[in-house]
C-alpha cells in the first residue's frame, strides 16, 4: 500500500491481492478428479474444434489467419488445425482462438456475466502442442491430452467463477477479459511456472488494457467479437511467456486506490460488486474454485447463435411447421424473455452484417419460423438479401420479460434461459404460446444433447477431412483413456492437411 507522509508518497510494497493468489493457487495445486468434468471436457474439445474446423469455409475468418511476416519459419511450431500453419504459440493461440469464436457456435457460460470459456483452448492447445513437440526433440516426456483436459477444466472454472456475481459487462468491459486471465493462469501452469511467475503474469492480465464491449451493440456490432477471444487467449500467451522470463508483477492491481483495477476500471456505480465496510468495491467470488462450471456449461447444439436466444430458436422451429404456409397473415409475434436476452439481443432497426445478426434474437426468430432452421450461411449478406420477409417479421415483433424467467436464469440450482413465442394472425387466431426453459445444450438435457453433440462433430470434421480421417479422429475422441494418454503433438498431427 501506499501511505501520505508529509504530502509524500511512503511506499510499502502490498502482498500480491488475494484473488490473484487464489488463482495462483487452484491452478498450482487443484487435482481434477471429477469423472463428470473430465468428460464433459473431452465432448467441449471435440465441439470446440469442430466450430473452428467450420470457420475456415469463411473467407472472413481465414484472411486473418497465418503469421505476421510470410515466409516464417518456426521450430516446433504449434499448428492450427485444419490448415497447414505453423506458428509460434502466440499467433497460433490467436488464430485458433478466432476460428473458435467466428461462427459463435461455441460453449457458453451465463452469469451475472456471460461468456465462452472454450475460448480458452486457443492459448492452451498453442502452447501445448509447441511444448509437447520440444519436449520430444529433448528426450522428455510430451505433454499428453490429459494435460489440455486439465487446463480446460480450471480455465472454464476461473472464468466462470468470476462470472457468477461479477458484472463487467455492465460498466462496458467485454467477457474477453476473463478469458486473457483463465488462459494466463493455465499457460503460466503448462509452461512450468512456480507462484511467482503465475501471480506476476496475473496482474500484467490485469492491469492490461482491456476490450470494451462497442463492437456488440447496436449500432457498432460487428466482426471484432469473433477474433476478439483470440486475441485475449493470444496475450495471455504473452503475458505467461514474459512471467517465465523473471518479469516482475504489480501485487496490489486491483486494489490500489486510484490506479488499481477497482478504482479506475470497476465503477463504483456497478451494483453487483461487493461492497467492503471502507466503501471499497471489489470481485465477489460466491464459491471456491473446482470444477463446477465444466460440469454445467452450456453447449451450442443446434443452433451457430447468441445463446440467451437458443431457447427462442427451439421454440420457433417448433413453430414452423404452423406459420411456414401463413407467413402472410401474420399479424403479431410476442417473444416473452428474460432481462439479459432483452439488453443484449434485442434490436430494431437495419442489422449492418453477420456478426449483428447472429446478436439479434427478433432475425433469429424470423429465420428460425421461416425455415424451420438456423445455420451459419443464414446470417451471411446474400442470404438476408433475398429474403425480404426476415425483416418484415422483425418489424412485428415485440419483446417482453417474465420476471420468473429472469429469476430462474439467476438461480444456481436452474440456470435456466427460457424463452417462449407466439404467433398471432390477423383473423384473430394464434398459434400456442410454446415455452422452452433449458436449451438442448444444458446439462439438465445431456443425454439428449451429447449424441446430437456428436454428430455435429462429425459434420464439422467432414468439411475439411477425408472419410478415414474423420473416423481416427472421431473414434480417439470418442474414447476417454486413449484420448487422455495421447501425446498432445501426435493429436495435432491428426487435424494437419
Amino acid at each position: 500500500m501506499t501511505i501520505k507522509a508529509d504530502n509524500a508518497e511512503f511506499n510499502v510494497r502490498p502482498e500480491y491481492d488475494r484473488v490473484l493468489q487464489d488463482i495462483a493457487g487452484y491452478v498450482l495445486n487443484y487435482r481434477v478428479e471429477s469423472a463428470e468434468a473430465l468428460d464433459t471436457a473431452r465432448n467441449c474439445l471435440m465441439d470446440t474444434l469442430g466450430c473452428g474446423l467450420l470457420a475456415l469455409r469463411f473467407p472472413e475468418c481465414t484472411k486473418l489467419l497465418g503469421p505476421l511476416v510470410e515466409g516464417t519459419v518456426v521450430p516446433f511450431g504449434s499448428r492450427v488445425p485444419g490448415t497447414s500453419l505453423r506458428l509460434d504459440p502466440v499467433k497460433a493461440a490467436w488464430d485458433i482462438g478466432a476460428t473458435i469464436r467466428w461462427l459463435d457456435y461455441n460453449d457458453t457460460w451465463l452469469a451475472a456475466e456471460w461468456g465462452h470459456p472454450s475460448d480458452n483452448l486457443g492459448g492452451i492447445l498453442a502452447v501445448a502442442d509447441h511444448l509437447s513437440q520440444k519436449r520430444v526433440a529433448i528426450g522428455q516426456e510430451p505433454l499428453s491430452m490429459r494435460d489440455v483436459l486439465d487446463s480446460m477444466v480450471m480455465a472454464h472454472e476461473i472464468q466462470g467463477v468470476l462470472a457468477l456475481q461479477n458484472s463487467f459487462n455492465r460498466v462496458g468491459l467485454d467477457h474477453v477479459l476473463l478469458v486473457k486471465v483463465a488462459s494466463t493462469a493455465v499457460c503460466a501452469r503448462l509452461m512450468g511456472a512456480g507462484r511467482d511467475e503465475l501471480l506476476s503474469a496475473l496482474s500484467h492480465a490485469f492491469v492490461d488494457g482491456q476490450a470494451l464491449r462497442t463492437y456488440r451493440h447496436a449500432p457498432n456490432a460487428g466482426s471484432r467479437k469473433s477474433w476478439a477471444a483470440g486475441d485475449a487467449t493470444s496475450r495471455a500467451v504473452r503475458l505467461a511467456d514474459i512471467a517465465i522470463r523473471g518479469e516482475m508483477g504489480i501485487p496490489g492491481v486491483l486494489t490500489a486506490p486510484q490506479w488499481g483495477f477497482y478504482d479506475v476500471l470497476f465503477s463504483h456505480t456497478n451494483k453487483d460488486l461487493a461492497l467492503k465496510p471502507e466503501g471499497q468495491r471489489e470481485f465477489s467470488l460466491a464459491q471456491g474454485f473446482g470444477s463446477y462450471v465444466m460440469e454445467n456449461i452450456l453447449f451450442k447444439i443446434r443452433f451457430p447463435a447468441e445463446f440467451h436466444g437458443q431457447t427462442a430458436c427451439e421454440a420457433a422451429v417448433i413453430l414452423h411447421p404452423q406459420v411456414k404456409d401463413r407467413v402472410e397473415a401474420i399479424e403479431r409475434i410476442v417473444i416473452t424473455t428474460h432481462e439479459s436476452a432483452i439488453r443484449i439481443i434485442s434490436k430494431s432497426g437495419q442489422l449492418a452484417n453477420a456478426a449483428d445478426r447472429d446478436h439479434c434474437i427478433q432475425y433469429m426468430v424470423a429465420v428460425a419460423l421461416l425455415k424451420g432452421d438456423l445455420v451459419a450461411e443464414h446470417y451471411e449478406d446474400h442470404f438476408h438479401a433475398v429474403h425480404p420477409l426476415i425483416d418484415e417479421l422483425r418489424s412485428k415483433m415485440q419483446t417482453l420479460e417474465d420476471k420468473r424467467y429472469t429469476t430462474d436464469y439467476l438461480d444456481p440450482d436452474k440456470r435456466s434461459i427460457a424463452n417462449a413465442i407466439q404467433v398471432h394472425f390477423s383473423d384473430g387466431s394464434s398459434t400456442d404460446k410454446v415455452e422452452v426453459e433449458y436449451p438442448i445444450g444444458h446439462r439438465r438435457r445431456r443425454a439428449e444433447g451429447i449424441p446430437l453433440l456428436e454428430e455435429k462433430f462429425k459434420a464439422n470434421l467432414a468439411t475439411r477431412f477425408p472419410p478415414r480421417r474423420c473416423a481416427a479422429i472421431f473414434d480417439l475422441c470418442a474414447q476417454q483413456d486413449a484420448l487422455e494418454a495421447t501425446p498432445v503433438h501426435a493429436f495435432m498431427d491428426l487435424f494437419v492437411i
